[in-house]
């Protein structure tokens, strides 16, 4: 697609630049923020138009607050700590639209930064309502989406301000647009995606078009096991999903009319019980017992990824491999992900990831600052993966 960056606007010094941010950022009981990284992406942004001399004006949603004031969703503390971050001063207004609104841009200056309230707070925004779009236009004359994880939203502050304004996409969204096409649009081959999670039937559609474009698919995760249950196999007491299994083998059979191979676990780490540190052991993936549950991947099925991986040169990672947040069942996500690692590290691979199990997993195993690129999007790099028009991105093409 061929879209505007803030780079092809002329013209900045005292414009006011509404920039659709996503800090939706965890926060605690106190009020705390206890991960600023979804700020500090947005930072490249707001840093290169007020260099420009831009007002700029930030927009983002918090929580869902279903188009209510709620004073614990209020972006008060998030302007305080981008204040905070950046050491530049940046003004708050208590509401996205309407005079408080206008009363804080007003009072800020050209390279000013302001922080609008919630867009959530108001039921245009979710609705995509005109009315409400042209309510949060009048306080810009340009238009910045930045925000890639809320790109699969038509909201007001994603969609609709594209339509009425000049737009363009930030660096954050530039970014993620390029190597997300670098990797599922236009992959070099040979491609391998990883898709692991807990159900087929939550990635029916990723498989679906993963398939026509990459030449390896790992199944992972408890969707494995459906698989195996497809092949023959029995699965114990494993989480799986016996209703899928005729869509398992339709996958399989499109994945082989497609020139793609499915690669299902070798072996597999079995216990009785699923807790920290419970007693188990690595057995053939035909070999589970009826009291035992697969609960991740053995280190022939890790070494077979690997010794594929090898032969590759696109990587698209998608939810972890066993259930990696009770040990031991991290063993095969963590060496995988470290081994794909190694590989875009010395410039072997391009490895794009996303989603948020897959974001701790990578950050388990340490490997986030190797991959090429690493998403903090949820539902909109999952759709994007489904092959889905993302209405954000779309309302940005030139």
């Amino acid at each position: 697609m061929s879209y505007k960056t803030i780079s092809d606007f002329k013209e900045l010094a005292g414009k006011r630049v509404l920039v659709r941010v996503d800090f939706n950022v965890p926060m605690n009981d106190k009020g705390g923020i206890t991960d600023v990284t979804r700020i500090e992406r947005a930072l490249p942004t707001i840093r290169a138009l007020i260099d420009r001399s831009a007002k700029v004006v930030l927009l983002s949603h918090f929580g869902r607050p279903k188009g209510e004031r709620v004073k614990s969703m209020s972006l008060e503390p998030v302007a305080k700590k981008l204040q905070e971050i950046m050491r530049e001063r940046v003004y708050f207004g208590a509401d996205c639209i309407g005079s408080e609104a206008k009363a804080a841009v007003s009072a800020a200056g050209a390279g000013d930064i302001v922080v609008l309230e919630n867009t959530r707070f108001h039921k245009g925004e979710e609705a995509n309502d005109p009315d409400f779009v042209k309510a949060l236009a009048e306080n810009g004359d340009l238009y910045v989406n930045d925000a890639f994880s809320a790109a699969h939203r038509a909201h007001a502050s994603t969609e609709g301000l594209a339509h009425l304004l000049p737009s363009a996409a930030g660096k954050a969204m530039e970014k993620e647009l390029d190597y997300l096409t670098q990797a599922l649009a236009a992959p070099t081959p040979p491609m391998m995606a990883v898709v692991g999670g807990a159900k087929v039937s939550t990635k029916l559609d990723v498989l679906t078009n993963l398939i026509d474009k990459a030449q390896y698919v790992v199944v992972g995760g408890g969707m494995a096991n459906t698989f195996l249950l497809a092949m023959g196999m029995d699965v114990g007491k494993s989480l799986a999903e016996p209703d899928l299994v005729g869509t398992a083998k339709e996958i399989m059979s499109k994945a082989g009319n497609s020139g793609c191979e499915i690669i299902l676990p070798k072996d597999v780490v079995v216990a009785k019980e699923f807790k920290a540190g419970a007693k188990s052991e690595v057995k053939a993936a035909d070999s589970v017992a009826a009291d035992e549950m697969v609960l991740d991947l053995g280190p022939d099925s890790v070494d077979h990824i690997a010794e594929i991986l090898e032969k590759c040169k696109t990587l698209v990672w998608n939810g972890p491999l066993g259930a990696f947040e009770t040990e031991p069942f991290h063993v095969a996500t963590v060496e995988a992900s470290k081994f794909a690692a190694k590989l875009a590290k010395e410039g072997k691979l391009v490895a794009v990831a996303g989603g948020g199990d897959t974001v701790s997993a990578l950050n388990m195993a340490g490997v986030v600052d190797d991959f090429t690129y690493v998403s903090t999007a949820g539902g909109a790099f999952l759709e994007w993966m489904e092959g889905k028009v993302l209405p954000g991105v779309k309302a940005l093409e030139a």
